[in-house]
Formats: structure tokens, sequence, C-alpha cells
């Protein structure tokens, strides 16, 4: 069964940004190639009992096993070894990825306490969109009491786009909540 907001992309979204922009055809709009999730664990990275539970969590959210990722160099005022643990990473794509962003926009981001929206100031030069999260207790696969520790996600969004405008304007037509402009 095809997500809910793939159906809802091919069918309005991708023939909307077409006529928006004056493309020549629906193919070269802008289109979501992936979603990155990365949660940094530092020091507790070493603890296999934390690591194991963030893992769990992620896989959670996700749907599918994170990566564990490792340090690349030593730092001895991080306290950090090369080859120690770092972190976890996720990569999205296809119907998992659709699957996810219906779920964070629609549920799990207007679970954050004091949401005023998402700042457009996140796009990089290639229109790629990335935003940080506080509390991965937000998403409802994860339970609050289970969770040892309040952790932060990372989640970029890589959009095949020609400029920023474009991207913003499918994450625009995706329902995200973007502060309007004007408003703090």
């Amino acid at each position: 069964m095809t997500p809910r907001l793939k159906e809802l992309f091919f069918k309005e979204i991708q023939p909307a940004l077409k006529s928006q922009f004056g493309l020549k055809n629906v193919y070269m709009g802008p289109k979501i190639e992936k979603i990155v999730l990365n949660m940094g664990l530092g020091l507790d990275g070493n603890d296999a009992k934390i690591l194991k539970s963030c893992e769990e969590d992620l896989a959670k959210i996700t749907g599918q096993k994170p990566v564990i990722t490792k340090f690349k160099k030593s730092v001895a005022n991080f306290k950090t070894r090369k080859g120690s643990n770092a972190g976890l990473k996720v990569t999205l794509r296809k119907n998992k990825m659709y699957e996810f962003l219906d779920r964070l926009v629609n549920i799990a981001l207007p679970r954050i306490k004091d949401f005023r929206g998402l700042s457009a100031n996140g796009f990089d030069k290639f229109g790629n969109y990335t935003f940080g999260i506080k509390e991965h207790i937000i998403f409802p696969e994860v339970s609050f009491d289970r969770a040892d520790k309040v952790r932060g996600l990372d989640i970029v969004i890589v959009i095949s786009s020609q400029n920023k405008d474009h991207s913003f304007a499918l994450l625009e037509k995706m329902n995200f909540p973007f502060i309007k402009k004007g408003e703090n």
C-alpha cells in the first residue's frame, strides 16, 4: 500500500509545483531524495546498555535498524577516542521516508512543548533542509516512562531542487509548519 503523503505528492503537489514555477515537465520540480536521522551520543556511546536503548528507540521511530557511527579522530578535549561509538544514524528512502514525514509533520511536531514552527533558515545552498529536535520522546512510538534520558535528533531532508525557494515551496505544500515572516 502506498503511503498517503506519497500519493498526495504525485497527484497534487508535483503538478502544482510544475505550474507554480513554470517548468516544462513535472520531473524538473523538486522532490525528496532521502531523510537522514542522526542521534549523537557522545560519551554515552561507550555504555552498551545506553547504546542498545537508543538503538531500540530510533528503530521504533523509523521502522528501520540504525547504524552505529564511530569517531574518526581522537580529540582529548572532547574525551573521544578514534574508533569508539559516536552515535546512531538512519537513512530513510522511498515509502518509509514518506511514512516518517507524514508522522513527523502531523503527529510528532505538534507534540513539542511551546512549538511555534520550524525556522526557514535551515536550508543550505543546495536546497536541503536540516533541523534538530531536542526531545526524541515526542514520537508516540517511544515510551516516555522507558526512556532513561531525553535525547536530541538531527533530521536532514535531502531534496533534489534547483534552489532554496523550490525546496521551501515543496515542504510548505507538504504542510511543514514554518514560522511565518514577521512572527518571532
